[in-house]
């Protein structure tokens, strides 16, 4: 990283707007998200879902059984890392004991069989749950890189230059930081 790229609101702007969006109403309104599709999840799994489960074949109720496992797993995790966020965000626990709490948290290890040879023949509110889930997912890991991992940095800082906006901004940022 360049000099100019520092006075010009590098990498420490970046850090700053990573934890301005964990800190704004997006992140509010992911952590209901969140919440909600746990709450939703748990519903379905104890009621419709576990009846659905009853009258599916031999090979598919197996699916069933390891994929609403996968799904219950993925929402726990999920659910802990944006409780650990608010925690910070409401001035509960410090950014730095978040990130040591948030190394139990696995959220790149979870998986699903979505297009496996049973997939089409789990019932679609199951199969609708498990990819909002891993959408759910995709966007936690992403903010999660921004604000704990050393790469995070460097992907803000990637997605600054990539703006072709942002990265005007910036020349002219350095331009003028130099005649001043």
């Amino acid at each position: 990283m360049t000099e100019d790229m520092k006075e010009a609101g590098g990498p420490e702007g970046a850090v700053h707007i990573a934890q301005h969006l964990a800190n704004s109403d997006n992140f509010q309104s992911l952590f209901q998200e969140g919440m909600s599709l746990v709450e939703e999840t748990a519903m379905y799994l104890d009621g419709e879902g576990r009846e659905e489960a009853k009258q599916l074949p031999r090979p598919a109720s197996l699916a069933y059984a390891t994929e609403s496992m996968r799904l219950t797993t993925r929402l726990m995790q999920l659910a802990s890392w944006l409780l650990l966020q608010r925690a910070v965000n409401e001035g509960e626990m410090s950014r730095e004991q978040a990130g040591s709490e948030k190394n139990k948290v696995r959220l790149d290890k979870l998986s699903s069989a979505t297009g496996g040879p049973s997939w089409d023949e789990l019932p679609q509110t199951l199969r609708d749950l498990i990819e909002r889930s891993i959408r759910l997912q995709e966007r936690v890991v992403h903010l999660d890189k921004m604000l704990y991992r050393k790469g995070g940095e460097e992907e803000v800082e990637e997605a600054i230059n990539d703006n072709p906006v942002a990265s005007q901004l910036n020349q002219l940022h350095a331009a003028f930081a130099k005649l001043g």
